[in-house]
Parts: structure tokens; sequence; C-alpha cells
């Protein structure tokens, strides 16, 4: 075995990483329930308004971001914790969209 090896398995950040990594895990099922009941909410609304809940489309938006930031941790494209451990994500989505109700 490689020292380098050795080294990782003993390193108490990996494991670290490691665990939060599983609590993101969870995390993110959580969040993509929480996306699907958005996703048939909003289609009920539409079909009897015709248009979709603006504040349920900006929420829509930062459950999706937060999925994305998730994904960006565990995949170690960043080593920035998502919520809990950082800011719950803005809804940043263009104001011009024409889907957006106000």
């Amino acid at each position: 075995m490689s020292d380098d090896f050795k080294t990782n398995v003993k390193s108490k950040s990996i494991w670290l990483r490691g665990l939060f990594m599983l609590l993101f895990a969870i995390l993110y099922g959580v969040a993509e329930f929480v996306l699907a009941i958005i996703a048939i909410f909003q289609f009920g609304h539409a079909l009897f308004t015709g248009r979709p809940n603006g504040n349920a489309t900006g929420f829509g938006y930062s459950v999706g971001q937060y999925i994305f930031e998730i994904t960006k941790f565990v995949t170690f494209n960043t080593d920035e914790r998502p919520f809990p451990f950082s800011p719950w994500p803005q809804n940043t989505a263009a104001q011009s969209d024409p889907l957006r109700a106000e």
C-alpha cells in the first residue's frame, strides 16, 4: 500500500467530508420530494387559475438551486457546504420571465 493511501485513510477531514456527503445525500432526497410536491401544486394551481403561483415559483427555484448546491458538494466540485451550513439559496430567477406570476 502506498503511503498516500494510508495517509488518506487516516485523514479525519476526508472522513468528515464523507459524513457530510451522507447527510447531504439524505437532504437531497428530502429536497427532491419537496420539489415534486411544489410541481404538483403548481400544476393544480395553473389548472384552476390559468397561471402558476408566484410564491411557489420562487420557492421551487430556490429548492432547485439547493439541489444544485448539494450536487456540487457531493461531487467534490466545491468545498462549501450547502444549507444549513450556508445561507438558503435566493430566488435569482429573471423577473422578466413570462411564466413567473407576480
